[in-house]
């Protein structure tokens, strides 16, 4: 179904009246695509317009897996799973591994199953930004989630995007906790960014003194 004019964009500007308006004149267009590939669901769900969301899935909006897993309707993505059973370590038609979208909205019991039935967690996107379910589980502060991750072979050190690692990430978005998990499970503090940024200068320069003070700390000892 090629995408219909008008209903991204509202998705995008959160005007659940044009929404209503549009899937009301066409159920079907519930389920509709983008140009990329991307559900309407899974636009909403990713820009967090979850009004949109919720009256799209009432509208009958097919949830496929990369839809199930970030929703983290564990059941719908079982059903896919079991149907085929490959999909658990598939990607979204954006170039995400299913796994790492589940991680990164915090679906922990979603990221379970998919790891249990053969999703590489260390799996990385298709797309150019590297994500995979430990940076996205950092980027969004799902600790449950990535202890999880590091205590089952996920890999502290990843490296991605501009140099970034999972520590240099916390580090920026202030995720002390998450920090200190990667650290006990061997994150290399000293690791910098392409552009020499350390965990410290950017815990500094994002205004997160508990992050630094973490930091600082370990210097000085």
């Amino acid at each position: 179904m090629p995408e219909p004019n008008g209903l991204f964009e509202a998705i995008r500007a959160g005007e659940l009246a044009t929404v209503k308006s549009v899937v009301g004149a066409d159920a079907r267009l519930a389920s509709a695509r983008n140009d990329s590939g991307v559900s309407a669901v899974l636009t909403a769900v990713y820009i967090g317009r979850n009004e949109i969301r919720d009256y799209l899935i009432a509208s009958g909006a097919a949830l496929e897996l990369p839809e199930a897993a970030a929703l983290g309707h564990l059941v719908r993505v079982r059903e896919l799973v079991e149907e085929n059973p490959a999909s658990a370590n598939s990607f979204s038609p954006d170039g995400f591994p299913v796994v790492a979208l589940a991680a990164f909205l915090g679906r922990l019991e979603v990221v379970q199953y998919l790891a249990a039935h053969g999703a590489d967690i260390n799996s990385a996107a298709t797309n150019g930004s590297g994500y995979n379910a430990l940076t996205g589980a950092v980027t969004s502060g799902h600790t449950a989630v990535a202890q999880w991750l590091l205590e089952h072979g996920a890999n502290a050190n990843y490296r991605y995007s501009t140099g970034y690692s999972p520590l240099l990430t916390a580090a920026a978005n202030g995720h002390v906790d998450i920090a200190q998990l990667l650290l006990a499970h061997g994150a290399d503090p000293h690791a910098t960014t392409n552009d020499g940024k350390s965990p410290l200068s950017l815990s500094i320069e994002r205004n997160h003194p508990e992050v630094a003070a973490l930091f600082q700390a370990r210097a000085s000892t």
